[in-house]
Order: C-alpha cells, then sequence, then structure tokens
C-alpha cells in the first residue's frame, strides 16, 4: 500500500459495519481517491465487503476509549470541535456515532486524523 502522505493508517478494528460497508463502495465507485484502497475494492463483491466488515467490527479496539476524555482539549480544539459540531455525528467522547454509518473517531492516530479532516476541508476527499 502506498498513501502520498507518510502517515499511520486508520484503525478500522471496531468500528461500525456500516461504516466499512459504506466506505468500500465509495472507494469501489471512486467517491474515495485513494488509489491502493480503490484497486483493493474494486475486487470486493457486495458479500466479501459485508463479510470484512463484520470481522473488523468484532475485532477489539486497540483501547478502550471512556465515556468522557482523560483531558480536556486546549481552548482553541474545543472551540474548533463545538463549531465543527463533531459531536453531533460521532457521538460521546466521538466514540459513539449517532448512526452506523458515521465513523468513530476516538483513539485515531493524530497523523492520520490530520491528514483526513485536511482531506475533507481542503480537497473534499475522504480518504478512510
Amino acid at each position: 500500500a502506498s498513501f502520498p502522505e507518510i502517515h499511520k493508517v486508520p484503525m478500522i478494528s471496531g468500528q461500525n459495519a456500516k461504516f466499512i460497508v459504506a466506505s468500500l463502495e465509495a472507494y469501489k465507485k471512486g467517491d474515495r481517491k485513494h488509489p491502493t484502497m480503490r484497486g483493493i475494492a474494486e475486487t470486493l463483491s457486495e458479500q466479501d465487503m459485508a463479510d470484512i466488515a463484520a470481522f473488523y467490527e468484532q475485532q477489539v479496539p486497540p483501547a478502550n476509549v471512556p465515556e468522557t476524555p482523560a483531558r480536556q482539549p486546549r481552548a482553541e480544539v474545543a472551540s474548533l470541535l463545538e463549531k465543527g459540531g463533531c459531536v453531533a455525528c460521532h457521538g460521546a467522547n466521538f466514540n459513539k456515532p449517532i448512526d452506523g454509518s458515521y465513523p468513530k473517531i476516538a483513539g485515531q492516530h493524530a497523523d492520520y486524523l490530520y491528514v483526513a479532516l485536511r482531506a475533507y476541508k481542503v480537497e473534499g476527499n475522504p480518504i478512510i
């Protein structure tokens, strides 16, 4: 696998199956632009996607995320989170999405989140 930038890949263990299937379908259709992921997704059937998603949904994430963060974000970060309305979709402590089609973002690698958020904002191109 190759990435346009060097960063850690997203952690998908414990993500909702609905989100994983939707992501794979978006790669397959070309709505998500990561070339390696698109190449992989193009080879998958609907059943393959469902099986992969079910497998990863059952995996235990690397760290249990508490109901409330261990430490509060700096004021400028809290302001951005509030402005973006992140909790409205990603839920309590960004680990309980309101719908399975939204990812859990708590516990993700910081460098990956930076690249992913920039891709959404600047390029309109989700990469996860």
